[in-house]
């Protein structure tokens, strides 16, 4: 049986809007991006929508807007795809990681909490956050960004306090979880700014693509300027008031966009459903652990399906054997810290963040889409179960 890793969610709608675009002279910064981002706007009830080329790129702006620069320290997360860190070294700003929740894989907020105070009160208190090396010349604490994993929020409640005590900004790296509800509030909105990416593999998707929100007039104007090689409005054709990027969206990638936000409710159900299907077969695995949804979230918006296995079995072989059923498994996530370039900048080590190295360990992705059907998931867990029975 075919079983894809992921697989975009398309119909003839998008596939004719795509087409429409194609017969007029205005392929970028045209209607379809302005449409897209109202119907974002409006779905999640914010005030500003911005369109971007990637989660990366928006993520990089959220970052310039709060003004993050060489100096500054960032409290994040070291269990996510490696952007979130990466777009804090980008303005030579060091990361400091706290460890995460063993069961919402989402930044620990009593460890958030502490890492603030520490770094706030400075000497030896800060020391126990900071990296062996690669920090000397950063002194000031900025920032937190928090990444919303695999489809479902941070406990921002404990979270907020801790922004607010220290005067920090708060940036929600919400690039997986879409349509997820905290305590019945929407993904996106619980900082300063939060940004939403688009890649085929996300709960909507415009081939590459990515939605900054916030309801902050200064920082949507530092967005709109900066995407577009810094243009400030009034700016001539080539003039530039600051430094700025191509970071823009294109109308064909809008245009997939905006028929996607019409579809996306119906394909958040979709996919909640592949996940129960999941759910009810894995229970029978007494060696896989599913990801918890925590009580915290009122909607969950599934991304990929997160399975863990049990540590007596090597995920990596379990990966190996599962390739010769034709079912596709990935690692999910590899620890940021432990990425070579990371070691040689920071001089991390192995068993610097225990939880979230032991869920990089353990933790692998099953193949997930709005559009898989439940034969496939009855294909992958017996694949699976067969996979299992042979390693015991």
């Amino acid at each position: 049986m075919n079983v894809p890793m992921s697989s975009p969610d398309l119909t003839d709608a998008e596939r004719a809007a795509v087409n429409a675009v194609m017969h007029t002279n205005r392929l970028s910064m045209g209607p379809e991006e302005k449409q897209f981002e109202k119907a974002v706007a409006d779905y999640i009830g914010v005030k500003h929508a911005v369109a971007v080329s990637s989660g990366t790129t928006g993520l990089h702006l959220l970052v310039r807007a709060a003004g993050i620069h060489e100096g500054d320290f960032v409290i994040t997360s070291p269990f996510s795809f490696v952007s979130s860190t990466n777009v804090i070294l980008f303005e030579r700003a060091v990361p400091v990681f706290v460890d995460v929740d063993p069961d919402s894989c989402n930044l620990n907020p009593e460890q958030v909490a502490q890492a603030a105070a520490n770094l706030a009160a400075g000497g030896k208190a800060a020391e126990r956050w900071l990296p062996r090396k690669g920090a000397e010349s950063a002194e000031r604490l900025k920032a937190i960004l928090a990444v919303d994993i695999f489809g479902q929020m941070a406990d921002y409640d404990r979270i907020i306090p801790v922004a607010q005590q220290y005067g920090l900004d708060l940036l929600e790296d919400s690039c997986e979880a879409f349509g997820a509800t905290y305590k019945g509030r929407p993904a996106g909105l619980e900082g300063d700014a939060g940004i939403f990416a688009f890649y085929p593999n996300k709960q909507i998707t415009t081939g590459e693509g990515a939605m900054i929100v916030t309801n902050r007039d200064d920082w949507a104007a530092v967005f709109r300027s900066l995407r577009n090689q810094g243009r400030a409005p009034g700016d001539a054709w080539l003039d530039h008031t600051y430094l700025g990027y191509n970071y823009r969206i294109n109308e064909l990638a809008s245009a997939i966009g905006r028929v996607q936000m019409t579809r996306l409710d119906e394909m958040l159900e979709k996919r909640a459903q592949v996940a129960a299907w999941y759910g009810k077969r894995l229970k029978e695995f007494p060696a896989v652990e599913t990801l918890q949804v925590v009580e915290t979230t009122t909607r969950m918006s599934w991304f990929v399906y997160i399975v863990r296995f049990d540590p007596a079995f090597d995920r990596d072989e379990v990966i190996r054997r599962l390739a010769d059923f034709s079912v596709p498994c990935r690692p999910y996530f590899s620890p940021i810290h432990l990425q070579t370039y990371m070691r040689e900048m920071f001089g991390y080590r192995e068993g610097d963040f225990p939880v979230t190295e032991d869920l990089g360990r353990r933790s692998a992705a099953l193949p997930f889409s709005s559009v898989m059907t439940r034969e496939q998931v009855d294909y992958v867990c017996d694949s699976l179960s067969t996979v299992l029975s042979g390693m015991e």
